[in-house]
C-alpha cells in the first residue's frame, strides 16, 4: 500500500487489468506459494533441515529458465557453481545437526517446502516475461497488494483471525515488522524485481546462497553470536561459487515453441 500510494502519486501510469492479472500471478507464486508456505512448514521443520531445501531455489530457477520457450541455458561454468553454491549451504547449516534433525522429519512440512520453493521459481521466472509498468516499484507493489489479499483469506480460512489479539503483540514484535517493510518489502524484494528483468537467471539465483551467509555474519556482529571455522569454509566455498557463476557464459537461447 505504502508502495502504491507512492507512486500514484509520482504521477506514474496506472496500470492495465492485464498487468494487474500478471502482478497478481507473480505475487500470488511468491509470496503466498513461496514465503507463506515457508512459513506455514517452519512451524513443524527443524530449520536447518528448511534452509537446505530453501537452498534448492536457484537449482530450480536454472532449470525453469532453462526449459521455458525462448530460455537461457547456462554454461557448464554457471551449472558448477550452482552446484558448488548449494554444497556450501550444506556446510553452513551443519552436517552433524542436519543428520540428527533427519530422524525426525515432518513430511507434510518437507513437502510444503519443497513446493514452497518449486512456486517460488515458477513466480520468479514469470516474472521475466510479464507485462509489467515502466516503474519496478509500482510492479512490485502491486505483487505485494494482490498477495495481502490472498494471504489474509488463507488466513481468515485457517482462523488464524479469529485467535488474533492485537492487543497481545509485543513491542520486539512491532519493530521486527518494521524492520522487514522496510527492509525485507522496500529495499529487497523490489531489488530482486528489478534483477529479474535485467540480469541473467543464473546470477539472480545466487541470492539463495548469499542470505543465510549474511545472516550469520549479521548475527555475529548484533548479537555477539560465535564465528565458527564452519562459516568461514563455507563463506570461501559460497563466495567462490558465486564468482564463478558471474564469471560463466550462458548457453544458447532455447526458440521459441512454434
Amino acid at each position: 500500500a505504502l508502495i502504491l500510494t507512492w507512486r500514484f502519486l509520482a504521477g506514474d501510469e496506472r496500470p492495465t487489468l492485464r498487468q494487474w492479472r500478471d502482478a497478481s500471478i507473480v505475487g500470488l507464486f511468491l509470496l503466498v506459494g513461496g514465503n507463506g508456505l515457508v512459513s506455514w512448514a517452519e512451524q513443524t521443520v527443524d530449520s536447518g533441515i528448511a534452509a537446505l531445501i530453501v537452498g534448492t531455489v536457484p537449482l530450480w530457477l536454472t532449470l525453469f529458465e532453462a526449459l521455458r520457450p525462448g530460455g537461457v541455458k547456462p554454461g557448464w561454468q554457471a551449472v558448477v557453481g550452482l552446484l558448488i553454491g548449494f554444497g556450501g549451504i550444506f556446510i553452513l547449516i551443519n552436517p552433524e545437526t542436519l543428520a540428527s534433525a533427519a530422524f525426525r522429519v515432518d513430511l507434510l512440512g518437507a513437502g510444503a517446502l519443497v513446493l514452497a520453493t518449486i512456486l517460488w521459481a515458477m513466480g520468479s521466472i514469470y516474472a521475466k516475461t510479464a507485462q509489467v509498468p515502466k516503474s519496478v516499484f509500482m510492479f512490485t507493489g502491486m505483487q505485494m497488494a494482490s498477495a495481502s489479499v490472498g494471504l489474509f483469506l488463507v488466513s481468515a480460512l485457517n482462523g488464524e483471525m479469529a485467535a488474533f489479539d492485537i492487543r497481545a503483540v509485543t513491542l520486539t514484535s512491532w519493530m521486527g515488522l518494521i524492520y522487514l517493510i522496510l527492509f525485507g518489502s522496500l529495499i529487497a524484494f523490489v531489488a530482486y524485481g528489478w534483477l529479474l528483468r535485467n540480469a541473467p537467471i543464473s546470477l539472480v539465483s545466487t541470492y539463495g546462497y548469499v542470505n543465510p551467509l549474511v545472516a550469520i555474519f549479521l548475527g555475529a556482529w548484533l548479537a555477539n553470536e560465535v564465528l565458527t571455522w564452519r562459516v568461514f569454509v563455507a563463506a570461501a566455498v559460497i563466495i567462490s561459487a558465486v564468482v564463478m557463476i558471474n564469471q560463466s557464459k550462458t548457453g544458447k537461447t532455447r526458440k521459441s515453441a512454434s
